[in-house]
């Protein structure tokens, strides 16, 4: 799915059922500039992630329910400690090449859009089952 965050586009795979959430990017070996992994959970919470199986440097964006970034974290290959949101209303969270937020100049606070309007106006499940075809 693309995404823009102010005039940058970034094309993201999107992590929504159970096994692609608990796996993420575990055990690949690259990942393109502009390329990430859009996380989708059903609730604001507490988000924590972390790095096991994980070889890339990521950037990892903490977003809330209307898609705007409240949080920019850096994620070290393999390291298994998790890096906790300080907010319970994250609802995304989008990963990147590290360093991509800055490289791009994007900030919390940016609003992530998609093709379907902001985050909150994709229907995630009608989305989900249109990939499956």
């Amino acid at each position: 799915m693309k995404l823009w965050l102010g005039d940058q586009e970034l094309d993201t795979e999107v992590a929504r059922a159970p096994l692609e959430l608990q796996t993420g990017m575990m055990f690949r070996t690259n990942m393109a500039e502009n390329e990430g992994m859009l996380f989708v959970f059903g609730r604001g919470h507490r988000a924590a992630f972390y790095m096991r199986n994980t070889r890339v440097p990521l950037s990892a964006a903490y977003i809330d329910p209307e898609g705007a970034i409240l949080e920019l974290h850096d994620l070290k290959p393999l390291d298994e400690t998790p890096v906790e949101a300080a907010s319970d209303r994250i609802q995304f969270v989008l990963e990147t090449p590290q360093g991509w937020f800055q490289r791009h100049n994007v900030a919390v606070g940016a609003v992530i859009r998609t093709p379907y309007g902001a985050l909150r106006e994709v229907n995630w499940a009608t989305l989900k089952r249109a990939r499956a075809r």
